[in-house]
């Protein structure tokens, strides 16, 4: 089964994993000089501001993906990257330590996946644009087609899939991409009953809020920094506002995050020093509750058909925009180069998928690991006295900060992560800073 001339491409989704799968198919079909047509599904409007518009994401990408992407011709235009970070602040109860990024490149970008926040289209024209719109705009100008069609139906006809949506008849393909992304549970059940054997990955809720401040009092509380916070809730697991020009970005990632955890979250002291004296939550931020992937999926591929995004592998609580670029490459490549059975999907693409499956297991025990840090104040002394120490510091000396800095932004995998944090000189560290601890009292909270 093979991609050759006059073949034709369905994708499910255009978010960024199908709308990168559309470009790397006709940029590589084009070096082959194979005539390909895409046509991408997608009935969401990305240039409208609230859920219309919306793809449930924090909105934080990589440098060094964006440098990555500008290596491929894509290359993100300024209205797209609203702010950048150049260093995170870690809050515990007693004290908060800065971690400046190792390298320039290493910084990160904040993006608005749809056309900002509900409420936000007041401010015409917007001042930035959406970074979905983006890829799917790059796509169309490389040849793609745009079907602004909801997909209500899949079946096989003579072996191809068919695509069916209520505004058109049913079109078949080639190759069918399922992007359609973790929670549209919908179409996630059209490719579970296709009959390829597809079972969507396990997953958890996470909670993301655009909290309006105004650009001068973002900038006068919160700087150019993420601020994580490592607090004894129980269920959080990772909680980080970050500045977004005129908006804060909060993101809070656990087992059951539901209204009570967000509202002792904002309630914590080091969470109310970061906003703006008297704030209060406003009754109805503009907020959203995905479903994140924790878990792997089953059989994400048959003949003809397979899955891209986090409908087959994301990282663990990070980067799943860079997954999905990882992800959306290997299929286009696989498809053209190798073909489109199962057969090949299991020997080319199958791999890289496994490669983030087994560092998103070691990413399960690092982030056992924090609930140590955040439910005992020793350790948690221990880990800021390190912290600080590393930041007098500088390059390979300061192996702890540099893995913080991968853990929130992405950067590294899970492994190098881990080798960073297990160095010797780290647990020596550690192991040091956390003993003279025990006879110095309790410090108060402070920048």
């Amino acid at each position: 089964m093979k991609l050759v001339n006059g073949s034709t491409v369905a994708i499910a989704g255009g978010g960024p994993a199908g709308t990168l799968t559309a470009i790397f198919l006709l940029d590589l079909a084009a070096k082959m000089r194979i005539s390909l047509a895409v046509d991408i599904y997608e009935p969401k409007i990305f240039s409208a501001t609230g859920p219309k518009g919306c793809n449930m994401c924090g909105g934080v990408i990589s440098e060094s993906l964006m440098q990555l992407l500008a290596t491929e011709g894509i290359l993100l235009p300024p209205s797209v990257v609203i702010d950048t970070i150049n260093a995170y602040i870690l809050h515990t109860d007693e004290e908060s330590a800065r971690i400046e990024a190792p390298r320039q490149e290493m910084r990160i970008a904040t993006i608005f996946r749809g056309a900002g926040p509900q409420g936000s289209e007041k401010q015409q024209p917007l001042p930035w644009k959406s970074f979905d719109l983006f890829l799917l705009e790059l796509a169309l100008q490389k040849g793609a087609r745009h079907l602004p069609h909801a997909v209500i139906g899949l079946e096989r006809r003579e072996g191809r899939p068919s695509v069916i949506t209520a505004s058109a008849p049913p079109l078949s393909y080639d190759l069918l991409v399922g992007a359609v992304g973790i929670n549209q549970s919908k179409n996630l059940q059209l490719f579970e009953s296709f009959g390829f054997g597809y079972i969507r990955p396990q997953t958890t809720r996470a909670y993301v809020g655009e909290l309006y401040l105004g650009a001068e009092t973002v900038q006068s509380h919160l700087g150019h920094a993420m601020h994580v916070f490592l607090l004894n809730i129980p269920h959080l697991k990772f909680a980080a506002i970050t500045p977004k020009g005129h908006y804060a970005t909060l993101i809070l990632l656990g087992d059951q995050i539901d209204a009570p955890l967000v509202e002792q979250f904002f309630q914590a002291p080091e969470v109310r020093k970061c906003l703006p004296e008297g704030w209060e939550i406003p009754v109805q931020p503009c907020h959203c509750q995905p479903q994140i992937q924790i878990g792997p999926p089953v059989h994400p591929f048959g003949d003809r058909v397979v899955m891209v995004g986090d409908a087959c592998v994301s990282r663990l609580y990070k980067d799943g925009i860079g997954a999905a670029h990882r992800l959306a490459k290997r299929c286009a490549l696989t498809a053209l180069v190798h073909g489109v059975s199962e057969q090949d999907f299991n020997r080319h693409y199958w791999p890289s998928c496994r490669g983030l499956l087994w560092d998103n297991r070691l990413g399960h025990l690092l982030f056992a690991m924090d609930h140590l840090f955040r439910s005992s104040p020793l350790l948690r002394r221990g880990l800021m006295g390190v912290l600080k120490q590393e930041h007098s510091l500088s390059g390979h000396a300061c192996p702890l900060s540099s893995a913080f800095w991968n853990t929130f932004t992405g950067s590294a995998s899970y492994t190098r992560i881990a080798r960073d944090m297990l160095r010797p000189t780290v647990l020596w560290r550690l192991l040091r800073t956390t003993a003279s601890s025990l006879f110095q009292p309790q410090r108060g909270a402070g920048a």
